[in-house]
């Protein structure tokens, strides 16, 4: 998980294109194929197991096609310590297979506590010592910038001499993200360029050979134009784009994010990639449909990303 995030994220993309694919455990929606016949001696047990087993499945059909997943930390922490533990087990095979993981936690608190979210995710293991336990290391985790920005910098410090990123929400995907994100400043701009202007300056010192930052932004391609706003507003941060499939965010959006060859940001879909395979009836049937559902939605986005620039 070492050397520089912006970097790495920038370099995986280009080797294997801008899907991410979200890892939200719903156990009620497993497929059946995955989760018959088990014989877990506890109801924590199968569900850590059902939860495991299912990520390995999608990490296997994907690993080879996209660059990144995003793992949705409330869908396991509804789960307890079993969800958690799952989520361990989940990072570990993303690992395994090569893929960065991005932790979605949306954290944040005053300095102090903000320095304990980042250490929890963003500190390497080997770092740790004999005093603390494993913890939950990611590659980068997201942020939520709304208690400023001495909030904002324990994430940056510990995620740059890490080697980790941290992506800052700056115009998200919810239809009542206008509420706030919208309002209009004394200056005339809205609250989320203000934002987006915030994350620029932390991640100004440390941009890479990329070009890229290991500070990003998360913005939903459901709300076109402001995506398009925060893209200029933000020329060396990747932005991690949300919105897509279920939320009815669709390619076109999207491609409002991107750069020149599609450089500089990563589309993430979860439902819409993991849970729609209705005729799977075997392991091999299920991964292929979970594959399948990840090439249509990277033709999608190529062919939005022509059109955009014609």
């Amino acid at each position: 998980m070492g050397g520089h995030f912006g970097d790495r994220l920038a370099a995986a993309v280009r080797e294997k294109g801008v899907v991410c694919v979200g890892l939200d455990p719903r156990v009620a929606l497993i497929p059946p194929v995955v989760v018959a016949d088990r014989v877990e001696p506890s109801v924590d047990a199968r569900v850590r197991s059902a939860i495991a087993d299912f990520h390995r499945v999608v990490i296997d059909a994907v690993a080879d096609l996209v660059p990144v997943v995003k793992l949705q930390l409330a869908f396991y922490e509804q789960y307890g310590v079993a969800g958690m533990e799952a989520f361990r087990d989940t990072v570990a095979a993303a690992c395994d297979a090569g893929l960065l993981v991005i932790a979605d936690g949306k954290r944040n608190d005053v300095p102090s506590t903000a320095e304990a979210y980042a250490r929890a995710f963003l500190q390497p293991g080997a770092e740790r010592g004999e005093e603390l336990p494993a913890a939950f290391e990611v590659d980068a985790l997201t942020v939520n910038p709304f208690l400023g920005r001495d909030s904002v910098e324990p994430f940056v410090e510990q995620a740059v001499g890490a080697g980790k990123g941290a992506f800052v929400l700056v115009k998200t995907s919810n239809p009542g993200s206008g509420d706030l994100q919208d309002l209009v400043l004394a200056d005339g701009r809205p609250l989320y360029a203000a934002v987006a202007e915030l994350t620029a300056s932390l991640g100004a010192p440390f941009v890479g050979a990329s070009g890229y930052a290991p500070v990003g932004a998360v913005v939903g391609c459901t709300h076109p134009e402001a995506a398009a706003e925060v893209r200029a507003l933000l020329p060396h941060a990747m932005l991690l784009v949300v919105g897509y499939g279920a939320q009815a965010g669709d390619a076109l959006g999207a491609s409002r994010c991107f750069q020149p060859g599609m450089g500089g940001a990563i589309v993430n879909a979860s439902r819409s990639v993991t849970y729609d395979a209705p005729r799977a009836g075997t392991l091999a049937e299920l991964r292929a449909s979970i594959r399948g559902n990840v090439e249509r939605m990277a033709a999608d986005l190529e062919a939005a990303a022509a059109t955009s620039v014609s």
